[in-house]
């Protein structure tokens, strides 16, 4: 296989992957149910990579609309619940209009995101 084709093959793959995350994503949403920041920026539009970066900071200083619980894993096969905040569009929609961060290229994308 040349190099050529590895590269168009894994350019596919990315593709995939983004387009899973993003349909995975707006189903969540569509449930209508509180959800992190996090499923709410991808479901939005924006990368997960970016969403994952800009989640804890977007959501500090705003009150979750519920607290839930998820797994994390740890070394080995070691496991740990740990606490999520859980936000409603309204309450996400609210920060979304307000919150810029300081880098001017992701800020750019959040303001999109809000207009």
């Amino acid at each position: 296989m040349t190099a050529a084709a590895r590269a168009r093959r894994g350019t596919l793959r990315k593709r995939a992957a983004a387009t899973r995350t993003a349909r995975r994503a707006a189903r969540a949403l569509a449930t209508g149910t509180p959800q992190p920041a996090s499923v709410h920026l991808v479901g939005r539009g924006l990368d997960a990579a970016t969403a994952k970066r800009f989640a804890g900071a977007f959501s500090r200083g705003v009150t979750p609309t519920a607290v839930g619980e998820t797994v994390v894993k740890l070394r080995g096969r070691a496991r740990k619940a740990v606490a999520v905040k859980l936000y409603d569009f309204a309450t996400f929609a609210a920060r979304l209009a307000v919150y810029r961060p300081r880098d001017p290229h992701a800020a750019a994308q959040f303001a999109g995101l809000a207009a």
